[in-house]
């Protein structure tokens, strides 16, 4: 699909159907394009087709690197044509397994906001917050979703603000804050006959629209490029001239630890790290037409293996291990 088409005239079967063949043919990527596909064939309306794909992932769950996240979206795409038990129960697997990505958390909890069951969603809500965001000095760009479903969930339900709504409300940086943007009040005045109430529903609406075209303008993360200790040895071996910008495997650590540092002080969001192969990068230079010794092509090829969905969060959650494959965690290693 070309980006430029608009949206309306996409022909989601086909772009499915598209999308399984390039897995088939990139199995390294089939992941992330199933993922896609499936998307495309809930646009289509054939929700059993899409659960399909989920249940083709899953099936090889060993090499997923997101299993919670397919289980989630098999959960709420299940739940859209009537099966709601199954998508229960995939749900409870979910919040039980505790997983370290916000993303499951976000699907399971708005699968249950959708269907009206708003206590249960702001018990996920918080339940994901409790495990990803305890003792966590600054929450990661990837849990401002989480922060933000939670006070809009509350704000439904008429809870008072506790210290989590205060930090979405201080990391919403839409003119309108979070709680005119929640007020469960709002559907009203859509239909009052008053200008001002009109008026002031069309600012939170354009408010609204520039935050969600802001997530949009980043779908991947800034990412920084990572070179295991072997497959550096190999590819300055191959290309002697990135010797100058690789002169050794500690200090290339230690800049992908500083460059993200100085990243986030700028106030740069959705950081990441991606982690490079040899012959990845091969064919990606080839791709381009460029030798692979052109420096100028290894922050083109982080870039790409980012849009890919290769990119791992930086700073990793509290616990996790560290980004550059030590075996201690983050912490203990180049957190300190």
């Amino acid at each position: 699909m070309r980006p430029d088409t608009p949206a309306e005239n996409v022909d989601h079967n086909a772009e499915a159907a598209r999308l399984e063949r390039t897995a088939d043919r990139y199995p390294e990527d089939a992941e992330a394009l199933l993922l896609q596909a499936a998307a495309h064939l809930e646009l289509a309306g054939d929700r059993p087709a899409a659960s399909s794909l989920y249940d083709r992932l899953l099936a090889a769950q060993d090499g997923l690197e997101n299993p919670f996240l397919v289980r989630a979206l098999k959960a709420a795409n299940l739940w859209e044509y009537g099966h709601e038990a199954e998508a229960r129960a995939i749900i409870d697997g979910v919040r039980a397994a505790s997983p370290r990505d916000p993303a499951p958390w976000v699907i399971v909890a708005e699968a249950l906001e959708s269907h009206d069951e708003l206590e249960q969603a702001q018990e996920t809500f918080t339940q994901g917050a409790k495990v990803l965001l305890t003792d966590v000095p600054e929450p990661p760009y990837s849990t401002h979703p989480l922060l933000f479903g939670r006070h809009r969930v509350r704000r439904m339900l008429g809870l008072a603000h506790d210290e989590w709504d205060t930090l979405a409300d201080t990391l919403h940086s839409s003119p309108v804050s979070l709680d005119e943007l929640h007020d469960p009040k709002r559907v009203w005045s859509l239909g009052s006959e008053n200008p001002a109430e009109l008026e002031a529903e069309i600012s939170r609406l354009r408010a609204e629209l520039g935050t969600y075209r802001e997530a949009l303008s980043r779908p991947f993360p800034v990412a920084v490029l990572h070179w295991p200790a072997s497959e550096l040895a190999e590819l300055v071996d191959a290309y002697p001239s990135l010797s100058a910008e690789y002169p050794s495997h500690e200090e290339h650590l230690a800049t992908i630890e500083a460059s993200l540092r100085e990243l986030a002080a700028s106030g740069t969001a959705n950081l990441g790290i991606v982690s490079g192969t040899v012959p990845s990068y091969e064919a990606f230079a080839a791709s381009e037409g460029t030798s692979p010794s052109e420096t100028s092509l290894l922050p083109q090829y982080a870039t790409t293996l980012a849009a890919r969905g290769r990119a791992a969060e930086w700073p990793p959650q509290r616990g996790a291990g560290c980004w550059c494959g030590s075996g201690r965690s983050y912490g203990e290693c180049h957190g300190e």
